[in-house]
């Protein structure tokens, strides 16, 4: 039975990939402005905001896979309860650094499996993280150095780069930080016989 990853993001997919999966990386091609800004209007939480994502890419993709088990995944980063989304560009992530700084807030990583054309089993892992006071000139030398790599990530940075820097304190796992909660996924991939134990 194939494995698709409904996302074309290259850190999804080499996770998948250093843990042993054979996986296919599908564009699943769905409007995620327009279901973000429903769900807003609705008054969605941040963290079923991701879920919905996710599950709208997997669908999509689990169309043309029918004997496959699709994986769509989404993050979302809230901050005093409020959804925050990527930055437009360099001037946005600067203020956007600036508005995190010193303050916590939360990333809400979801997958959805779907199999036959239809979900099966979905995850939410939050992680909370604290980021340490950062003064103007720092954000923006930061951003500067960093933006070809943070421009697709939500709040600007990458943990597992020069993004460590920003924070103070990260609480959760290190997976549902990378957008990907791999732990859960691996167990339930075991646990239906996908992978051997």
């Amino acid at each position: 039975m194939p494995l698709v990853l409904a996302s074309t993001s290259s850190t999804r997919l080499a996770l998948l990939r250093a843990a042993g999966l054979d996986v296919e990386a599908v564009a699943p091609r769905v409007d995620e402005e327009s279901i973000k800004g429903a769900l807003v209007a609705e008054g969605a939480t941040p963290r079923d905001i991701a879920d919905a994502l996710a599950e709208a890419k997997s669908r999509k993709v689990a169309a043309r896979y029918p004997d496959g088990i699709v994986l769509g995944c989404d993050q979302t980063l809230e901050h005093r309860g409020r959804l925050m989304s990527k930055f437009g560009d360099e001037t946005d992530a600067r203020e956007g650094l600036r508005m995190l700084a010193g303050q916590t807030h939360h990333l809400h990583s979801a997958i959805v499996a779907y199999e036959d054309t239809r979900p099966v089993w979905r995850h939410v892992g939050t992680a909370r993280l604290e980021m340490r006071d950062l003064s103007g000139s720092f954000i923006d030398d930061y951003v500067s150095r960093n933006w070809t790599e943070i421009r697709d990530c939500v709040g600007g940075y990458r943990l597992e780069g020069e993004g460590i820097r920003l924070f103070r304190a990260v609480e959760g796992n290190y997976f549902d930080v990378l957008g990907l909660p791999m732990i859960p996924l691996l167990s339930w991939l075991t646990d239906r016989g996908y992978l051997a134990s």
